[in-house]
């Protein structure tokens, strides 16, 4: 390590200078930045995103990022698409076109043809003077004052500050879009976010005969018998016309047998909890599990608006659907 450094201390180096990078950027957005996301938002095409080298893995990573969040892109190679793949450009759509010197030649070739096509160009270069930043509509500033490298020479503050300005970007196209969290949920289908996210209660809630239930006009007895049954730890108690009536789960249980009772002769009317948890039907099914986790039950009753029981579920169902 140069001047007796440690290895850490020169990480933290290496990260200081890619956060300054990062960093300065705000202070450069001007009009451009606004002239970028208008001519984004007007489009009626895509947004490509093209770069050479290591600026072409942060233009494949902002491609993606925008296409989650409500801004369809996808990347072209500069060599491909000057060799037949410009076809996938369609005078509707927006370039971005990253390089940090401004000049890089596989760029440089390509953007005649797509401006003569009628498409937008946003440059995103570290020189405004540099050829690509003086042939754009729109052009981003992601200059740095120096690479991490301690040769200054391998892309990596710049590449960073690249990926941050995408990132920018894609965010305020998001909030103008008015893009929210199932529309992000519907890009995310396979994942965890997209099942916390899609999963309703109806989804995951048991049904019919599954759901343990007696009649307020039940014995003590024949509650147990329901709860032990259907293997949920409770039963709901409800009216004739299948309105709840409270609830009685195995913490009831155990709180009950620290008393002197005759169970015997007992209604479960007389030791049922009343105004039970509740949720709807409709409900997300994250509501379900934040409602366990707040008022600490691991089991929830759900009614429809008239208070009528339709289904019941617990925490086993919610860690069986991936929704915790």
């Amino acid at each position: 390590m140069p001047n007796g450094e440690t290895i850490a201390s020169r990480a933290r180096r290496v990260l200081s200078i890619e956060a300054d990078a990062v960093a300065t950027l705000g202070s450069r957005l001007d009009d451009n930045f606004d002239r970028a996301v208008q001519i984004i938002l007007q489009a009626r095409g895509r947004v490509i995103v093209s770069g050479v080298g290591k600026s072409g893995h942060i233009a494949r990573k902002i491609a993606a990022t925008l296409s989650s969040t409500g801004t369809p892109a996808y990347f072209v190679h500069p060599s491909e698409a000057a060799h037949g793949d410009l076809g996938m450009i369609q005078p509707d759509d927006v370039v971005i076109a990253i390089s940090n010197s401004g000049a890089t030649d596989e760029l440089l070739v390509i953007v005649p043809s797509v401006k003569r096509m009628g498409a937008r160009l946003i440059a995103m270069t570290g020189r405004a003077d540099s050829p690509l930043a003086q042939l754009a509509d729109a052009h981003l500033d992601v200059g740095v004052a120096e690479e991490a490298c301690p040769l200054n020479l391998a892309p990596t503050a710049s590449t960073t500050a690249a990926l941050a300005m995408g990132d920018a970007l894609a965010v305020v196209l998001l909030e103008m879009r008015g893009f929210g969290a199932e529309d992000f949920a519907r890009s995310h289908p396979g994942g965890a976010l997209g099942r916390r996210l899609l999963t309703h209660v109806r989804d995951v809630m048991r049904t019919g005969d599954a759901v343990p239930v007696v009649a307020g006009t039940a014995s003590f007895a024949d509650a147990l018998l329901e709860i032990s049954r259907k293997g949920m730890g409770m039963t709901a108690i409800c009216e004739q016309d299948g309105t709840v009536a409270g609830i009685f789960t195995d913490g009831d249980l155990r709180r009950l047998l620290e008393h002197e009772r005759d169970f015997r002769t007992l209604a479960i009317s007389e030791v049922m909890h009343r105004a039970p948890k509740a949720i709807g039907p409709n409900a997300l099914a994250t509501e379900a599990a934040e409602m366990m986790d707040r008022y600490r039950i691991s089991q929830i009753l759900v009614v429809d608006g008239d208070g009528k029981l339709v289904g019941a579920l617990n925490a086993h169902d919610l860690m069986n659907a991936k929704v915790i």
